[in-house]
């Protein structure tokens, strides 16, 4: 016969195994929310490839990529001294950089960190803010010009010489601000959505035209809209200085869409972008309202969809 210490101790011991058994092992479900950026990285962009997060510095394009499971990171391509700001995958190893003020836009070896090419997209005033690839193209936003940059990659993702020009046209009208800026294909793929940050307006765009029609949304206005991501018909519209993520259901053909819901976290600090692995989104935060010192510190912000 047990003693009653015995009892108690196996009680316990199948306590912990129906645990384990309903809820999954502990360490699966203690998670960090949070992982932190090298300090005065000023972080912008985000890429997800495998389990690693990509990461691009404004102040000095450096490409930072962190082990998602434990955070840790290094910076595996030095920046040009210019900004790195929307970043993205390609599926051959390569990561498109954005170039912000500097008017460009990079393709990097993500094993090595090498630059494999440069494009010069603009000169004079331009913002090149973030980058989509869609098909057999990659399409970049210029917040200060009216237009779209195509790299036409074709069938074997070879780089091209340059650039084309997309005119836009149509419902977007530029004003002062940041105009367009993040950028997704529609829930059909035979269009482009873009964000306009300083009217909270949302446009389908013709990737061939550059002719837009704005997207009727019931619910919300994206004023601050920053980084876009879409899932199925369900677009994530992050809005930075307001510190929350949108979350619209799209209509299949992209022209309108309504408000689901909104997510907020107490640790936003201006966040900008966003990319998901798993039920979880990544939002680096950018701290616009902070001033930025080589010691100001940033961290990444992980959240349940």
């Amino acid at each position: 016969m047990r003693s009653a210490i015995q009892k108690t101790a196996l009680s316990a011991l199948a306590a912990v195994l129906l645990g384990a058994t309903l809820h999954g092992p502990a360490q699966a479900t203690t998670r960090t929310d949070t992982f932190p950026l090298p300090n005065g990285f000023q972080p912008e962009g985000i890429a997800i490839a495998g389990g690693h997060a990509y990461f691009g510095s404004r102040a000095t394009g450096d490409i930072y990529r962190a082990d998602l499971r434990t955070g840790r990171g290094r910076v595996i391509s030095k920046g040009p001294g210019t900004p790195s700001l929307g970043l993205e995958t390609d599926g051959r190893g390569r990561l498109f950089v954005a170039g912000g003020n500097a008017g460009d836009a990079r393709v990097i070896d993500l094993r090595t960190g090498r630059v494999l090419k440069s494009y010069r997209l603009a000169t004079g005033t331009s913002f090149v803010n973030d980058v989509i690839i869609v098909g057999r193209a990659a399409y970049f936003t210029d917040s200060s010009n009216p237009v779209l940059y195509k790299l036409d990659l074709g069938r074997r993702g070879r780089l091209p010489a340059k650039a084309v020009k997309i005119r836009l046209r149509g419902d977007i009208k530029y004003g002062e601000g940041i105009n367009a800026n993040g950028i997704v294909a529609s829930p059909d793929g035979r269009s482009l959505l873009v964000v306009q940050s300083n009217t909270g307006k949302l446009f389908e765009v013709n990737p061939r035209s550059g002719f837009t029609d704005e997207v009727r949304l019931r619910g919300t206005n994206l004023t601050n809209g920053d980084g876009l991501l879409l899932e199925g018909r369900t677009l994530y519209a992050v809005q930075n200085r307001d510190n929350r993520i949108a979350v619209i259901r799209l209509s299949r053909d992209g022209e309108s869409g309504t408000l689901v819901k909104r997510i907020t976290h107490r640790k936003f600090d201006v966040p900008t972008t966003v990319a998901a692995r798993g039920p979880r989104l990544y939002l680096p935060n950018a701290r616009f309202s902070t001033t930025p010192t080589p010691d100001t510190k940033y961290d990444v912000v992980s959240v349940k969809r």
